[in-house]
């Protein structure tokens, strides 16, 4: 059980504290509710992009790094569809100073010309190693733009193309930042040796008039319902044919969402699962296979990808697929596989915490889902979760007609 506190201020910032004194550290996780499903087609990767900006320094900090590591502390961020997080670790008694920045680069944020075009040019080098010049690294960007058609998932995180980013002005980034970072917009936890009402107070001072945002975020289009097949043939320099099949499945909150995430685990999760039995050891088909699930906030994406072996091609790797999914689906589902993946999720939950900084961003993210309690009952509600609503969300989802298939095939 992890324990939190919770409060809001009138600004409409929600703060969650989780209260640990066995730690001489505090994390300040700042969440705020804004990723590439924000975004709009011919301006995407803003999202990401302004996170590398966040970075650059405040009117009144220029170096927000080298401030946080006077006080003995370290920082980081990442952007995904959904959110953008923002985290800081240091000694407990400096917690001020994580305040003081976050709240100064939430209403003060430098967008100096050269900020902005540095980071700009970080950001397409980014592009350029991760995404183009990667074996398959394009891959997620033709699977994306397969499975939706209006939703602004069919795009990845990082951007649909350079040019989006090439054309981002100064009014593009003011008008983003002021319709995103902005405490009604946002989820702050803080973890460690600290005190609630001392944190409430502290938290009020640093944040408290800081004004409410805009109201012009934007809000992706709803993804129509699916119901056909559709794929796609790409070809690259790459070592040997992959396959990359995807099926829609329920958002993050959504009924059928957490037995989605279950099957992924019978399929996937270590060296005795499903894929790896059948299509990778036992099998001169695959030379890996792995599922997983995106976990996106609306309905998004069930994943399952492999490399080819040698000499087979992508189209007769689905096809290994495909039997080993309808075994999997016609049978009923073992009790000794249910206890494992149960086991496994057990494990990974006592894993997760361990870390201070685990349980504050995790606690942040539930808030975010609009119920923090969900850190102590997801667990309980998925460990509930039987073989037959497996089964039978396998049955729902993994079929050829919810499916988007990418062949990935190497150039002769």
């Amino acid at each position: 059980m992890i324990n939190y506190k919770e409060f809001v201020l009138d600004n409409g910032l929600q703060v969650l504290v989780h209260e640990d004194p066995s730690s001489e550290m505090a994390v300040v996780n700042l969440l705020y509710k804004v990723g590439s499903r924000n975004e709009t087609g011919g301006k995407t990767g803003l999202a990401h992009y302004f996170e590398h900006l966040m970075f650059a320094g405040s009117e009144h900090i220029p170096g927000f790094d080298s401030a946080l590591e006077r006080a003995g502390g370290s920082s980081n961020a990442f952007t995904n569809t959904d959110i953008t997080n923002y985290y800081i670790s240091l000694p407990a008694v400096n917690l001020e100073t994580a305040l003081w920045l976050e709240s100064d680069r939430m209403l003060h944020l430098s967008l100096k010309e050269k900020h902005i075009q540095t980071q700009k040019q970080v950001v397409i080098e980014e592009f350029k190693q991760r995404y183009l010049n990667q074996p398959y690294g394009d891959a997620m960007h033709h699977v994306r733009s397969l499975a939706f058609e209006k939703h602004a998932y069919r795009w990845p995180t990082i951007g649909e193309k350079i040019e989006d980013i090439e054309q981002f002005g100064k009014n593009d980034l003011i008008d983003f930042y002021r319709n995103h970072y902005s405490p009604d917009n946002a989820v702050l936890c803080i973890a460690g040796k600290v005190d609630f009402e001392t944190v409430r107070g502290q938290v009020a001072h640093w944040f408290g008039e800081i004004p409410k945002g805009g109201h012009s975020r934007n809000m992706p289009t709803p993804e129509p319902l699916q119901n056909e097949k559709r794929s796609k043939t790409i070809v690259g320099k790459v070592p040997t044919d992959a396959l990359y099949k995807v099926y829609r499945i329920p958002g993050r909150l959504q009924q059928g969402y957490l037995a989605c995430d279950l099957i992924t685990d019978a399929l996937s999760f270590g060296r005795s699962a499903l894929l790896e039995q059948k299509l990778v050891k036992g099998s001169p088909v695959f030379a890996s296979c792995q599922a997983y699930v995106l976990g996106n906030i609306d309905p998004g994406l069930l994943v399952i990808t492999g490399k080819l072996e040698q000499g087979i091609s992508a189209e007769d790797g689905e096809k290994a697929l495909d039997a080993v999914l309808d075994e999997f689906k016609q049978e009923t589902f073992p009790e000794k596989v249910l206890q494992k993946i149960k086991n496994q999720t057990e494990a990974m939950k006592t894993y997760e915490s361990v870390s201070l900084l685990g349980r504050a961003m995790r606690l942040a993210y539930c808030g975010y889902l609009g119920n923090p309690s969900l850190i102590n009952e997801e667990y309980a509600i998925k460990m509930a979760i039987s073989g037959d609503r497996i089964q039978e969300a396998a049955n729902n989802y993994l079929r050829d007609e919810n499916a988007s298939v990418v062949y990935y095939k190497r150039q002769e």
